[in-house]
């Protein structure tokens, strides 16, 4: 399963998160890729998971207590068609 996590950051804190994020490890669930983007986010996290469930996890246990993150978003992706 892949999910898109945006990310909102506390002024002046975008650094110290991407650093938190960077090393952070969610076992079988696993950050693809991170990228700091212009607009409301101010990262995108690509993750793939097992499950929502494995996904949830991570995004509340590991991303949302993040010092600097006032707010996460997670979209799942799904098949249309």
């Amino acid at each position: 399963m892949k999910a898109y996590v945006l990310i909102e950051t506390a002024a002046g804190k975008t650094k110290s998160v991407k650093k938190a994020l960077s090393t952070l490890k969610g076992g079988r669930t696993t950050i693809v890729s991170m990228d700091a983007v212009t607009g409301p986010y101010d990262f995108i996290v690509v993750m793939d998971g097992p499950s929502l469930d494995a996904i949830g996890e991570v995004v509340t246990e590991s991303i949302g207590v993040v010092d600097g993150i006032t707010r996460t978003t997670t979209c799942v992706a799904v098949a249309i068609g």
